[in-house]
């Protein structure tokens, strides 16, 4: 675990000061697109089921709920995703973990599914590489939520039980660059 830290700590400091100009320039785009602050805050579960805030950059209009043009581009491309490596230096986080949820999933896992809550949310997962395109994949849906509850979640829950058991730094790294080159 402690390599894990020292990892991600460096890793993100990496990310955060080679990526920095773009930060700023997609902060100020997503504030003037929004007509609000750029980044986007909100409660997730984390590590033993205790909340956080996360941060991104924000990708739909506040009033409207429509997603512009370049909340599209940052979704498409995970640019949105970037100031989260900030929440993996504040110790919230991890590069590679289950994706955090919204309280009322992972906080409500029962038996041997709650392991999941001794993880430390990542970044990127086997899931999250799998539903990279879960938006789409719900907006197909009838019942958008339903499928998410009775499919997905499931299907999620069962991968990151998977990574719970088989964890390691070189499956780390391995679902790094499967992230940046899928």
């Amino acid at each position: 675990m402690f390599v894990k830290r020292i990892f991600d700590v460096v890793f993100s400091l990496i990310i955060l000061l080679s990526l920095s100009w773009l930060l700023v320039v997609c902060y100020l785009l997503a504030s003037i697109e929004t007509c609000s602050n750029g980044v986007f805050v909100q409660k997730r579960v984390g590590q033993f089921g205790k909340f956080f805030w996360i941060y991104k950059l924000k990708t739909m209009h506040p009033k409207t709920q429509k997603i512009g043009f370049l909340g599209q581009l940052f979704r498409k491309y995970k640019i949105d995703e970037l100031p989260q490596f900030y929440n993996v230096l504040l110790g919230d986080m991890s590069v590679v973990g289950p994706r955090p949820d919204v309280p009322g999933y992972y906080d409500c896992l029962q038996g041997n599914d709650r392991r999941l809550l001794e993880l430390k949310p990542g970044i990127t997962s086997e899931a999250s590489i799998k539903y990279k395109n879960e938006d789409a994949l719900l907006a197909e849906q009838t019942n958008p939520l339903a499928y998410n509850d009775q499919v997905i979640f499931p299907d999620k829950v069962r991968m990151n039980l998977e990574y719970y058991e088989h964890q390691s730094f070189i499956r780390d790294l391995k679902i790094i660059l499967k992230t940046v080159f899928n």
